[in-house]
């Protein structure tokens, strides 16, 4: 048992005889604490180039509360300082009691303009007692005030909340969707190595991966999922004469013959590390392999099969897609763009390599080794090029682990030098690396098995069910449910669980991985959410209403205190999702979704539902927090359950 704790075309060469190398391993509001809205901020940049950090497009975003108040607020802002250049409406949710949002611009202003000829503001008080004056009417705005230095504080019209609630109940909640600026993007996830298991590194860069990828997604933006597989190197050499060497019919080879591949890649490496002879056949194999003989061609098909078999078996499990372009499927274009750079000038030879020098970084980025072999810098590379000017993608994310930081970033620095990317960060075409940090075992070391094994990663998704199924059987549910029933909640139950305890945390962080903690039903764990969802669409099966009938003929009202902070924190749904695009951060989602448990709790609790006058109403709120709960769910990979 587990414990439980980058315009150039390029003609595709010959795939060169060198080798490849595997790719995994604002204001300050403390200053006044009283009137400060305490929420992120998301600046609402007017940049001259289109920019990945003010992501939304001109058109409008439907759903967005937070930019249909900054649109208003830059009207306010361009009457209360004509002719100013480069004022960016600072706006932000509140959670202090002045107000549901706060627009901070007063202090800032003031500091700029201050002491100029005919400016007639004595502080930043009076500025911000201006931006309210000429803050266009709105239906959204119920009332402003003026708080401490000028901040503006909103409060938005309750029938307003109703309305837009409804309508997306009708609309849906694709309505919601940001609108952002890019259209096509790469995501680079999940990337196993051929021979060897997947194992817990490979599960947060598919968790974390698949999230981004389905947020963009949603927001309208084309994905392109690539699974970028270590399938191409010395490795190769020494797996393929080891299969010829234990089975000379290796065209009828299967898993079951080879069994275990990382056992065969563990035994080859242990024979090539100590028979001179078989590690020369080896590193021929390789020259073999890579000059195109056709033996040895199918017998690296029939590894990267087997291995693709088993990586398939993981992501069936997680629900998760991707589209497999491998270091070999670069690797032809790799003597081309290492020749473009070099006609560029960037590339140098030191101490017999081919380098290309980054500013501000004391080693070199090494493009070709000195014994002419490639490496896994001329594999990245030459994967951004294609990307940017193949696939055309206006922003590339890798997915790795923090340990590979430095390395993407004087990739990604190269590139600048090359002319594919702009100098500007917050410009686009844009690559960004998304870090994340270990997972760990119940003695705070790297998670392995009791015999310091890698965990198995398939093995590891296993047992989550099973626990999760022992659950289940312990509260009836055997004598309740189908056996179909039994397993498919076990599943969405035990696999969701292990998603959301990665996915809640910030992905820079170490996590510490523990069966009991994350299959706990109370607290922020999927186990939790995932029944406060089954208990809303219960809720609503007993009422005997049917949720599509009544949003066409009934209406929202939010009277009460908790109806509004819940229809409120609804609304605050595409605000969230985008927020979590642009800083590349999943956790954003999962406070987001374990405060709408919280908020749908308290609403619950103080607000009787069935067999209340306001019944048809909070059927509605009901049936909208439970369409935005699945919602969150889908975007992060888990399946929501119905009944528990």
């Amino acid at each position: 048992m587990i414990p439980s704790c980058l315009n150039l075309q390029l003609t595709p060469l010959f795939p060169s005889p060198f080798l490849s190398v595997n790719r995994l391993s604002l204001l300050p509001s403390s200053t006044f604490p009283a009137f400060a809205a305490k929420s992120r901020r998301l600046p609402f940049a007017a940049t001259k180039a289109p920019s990945i950090s003010t992501m939304a497009a001109e058109q409008e975003n439907t759903g967005n509360l937070k930019r249909k108040l900054a649109k208003l607020f830059q009207l306010s802002l361009e009457a209360t300082v004509p002719g100013e250049p480069d004022i960016e409406p600072l706006v932000a949710a509140c959670t202090a009691k002045f107000g549901d949002y706060q627009c901070n611009n007063a202090m800032g202003l003031w500091s700029k303009i201050k002491g100029r000829p005919g400016i007639e503001f004595r502080g930043p008080p009076a500025v911000g007692q201006a931006i309210m004056k000429n803050l266009p009417q709105s239906e959204m705005i119920e009332s402003c005030s003026v708080a401490g230095p000028g901040f503006v504080n909103v409060v938005l019209s309750k029938n307003w909340m109703a309305q837009n609630i409804q309508k997306m109940l009708v609309d849906g909640i694709e309505t919601w969707a940001p609108k952002l600026s890019i259209k096509r993007a790469v995501v680079d996830f999940s990337s196993p190595n051929i021979a060897k298991e997947m194992h817990v590194g490979h599960l947060r860069s598919t968790i974390i991966g698949d999230t981004l990828a389905s947020m963009l997604e949603f927001s309208n933006v084309e994905v392109l999922r690539r699974n970028h597989v270590g399938d191409w190197g010395t490795q190769f050499g020494m797996l393929i004469e080891f299969l010829f060497e234990k089975f000379p019919n290796f065209e009828d080879v299967n898993e079951t013959a080879i069994g275990d591949l990382q056992a065969f890649y563990k035994e080859s490496k242990q024979r090539f590390d100590v028979d001179a002879e078989f590690k020369d056949r080896a590193q021929k194999a390789v020259v073999r392999l890579q000059s195109g003989e056709q033996m040895y061609r199918k017998a690296w098909t029939q590894i990267c099969d087997i291995s693709r078999r088993e990586f398939d078996q993981v992501y069936q499990r997680l629900g998760v897609h991707l589209e497999e372009k491998g270091e070999s499927f670069y690797n032809p274009y790799i003597p081309g763009v290492i020749e473009t750079l070099t006609n560029q000038g960037l590339v140098e030879e030191s101490k017999g390599a081919r380098v290309i020098f980054i500013e501000g970084i004391n080693i070199p980025l090494i493009v070709v080794k000195s014994d002419g072999g490639y490496n896994y810098a001329s594999t990245d590379m030459t994967a951004l090029w294609y990307r940017l000017n193949e696939e055309k993608a206006e922003w590339i994310i890798y997915v790795t682990d923090v340990g590979q930081q430095q390395h993407f970033d004087m990739v990604f620095k190269a590139a600048k030098r090359a002319g594919w990317l702009p100098a500007d960060d917050r410009q686009y075409p844009k690559a960004s690396h998304v870090g994340f940090g270990l997972v760990l075992g119940e003695d705070g070391k790297r998670f392995r098995t009791r015999s310091s094994e890698v965990v198995r990663l398939a093995d590891l998704l296993d047992e989550a069910k099973t626990r999760s199924k022992a659950a289940l059987i312990e509260r009836g549910k055997a004598a309740e449910w189908t056996e179909e029933e039994l397993e498919q909640t076990a599943e969405a139950v035990g696999y969701g669980a292990v998603k959301y305890a990665d996915l809640k945390n910030n992905r820079l962080t170490n996590y510490t991985f523990d069966f009991d903690q994350m299959l706990n039903d109370k607290g922020n764990t999927a186990v939790y959410l995932l029944y406060a969802h089954a208990r809303i669409c219960s809720i609503i099966r007993k009422s005997g209403k049917d949720p599509g009938e009544l949003k066409k003929t009934g209406k929202i009202v939010l009277d009460h205190a908790d109806e509004r902070v819940l229809g409120l924190h609804l609304l605050q749904f595409a605000e969230v999702v985008e927020e979590a695009c642009t800083n590349l951060l999943p956790n954003v989602l999962c406070e987001y979704l374990y405060n709408l448990s919280e908020n749908y709790t308290r609403f619950y609790s103080n607000c009787q539902v069935v067999g209340s006058a306001e019944e048809t109403s909070r059927l509605l709120l009901c049936e909208a927090t439970a369409v935005v709960m699945r919602k969150c769910f889908s975007l992060l990979g888990i399946k929501p359950v119905y009944k528990i």
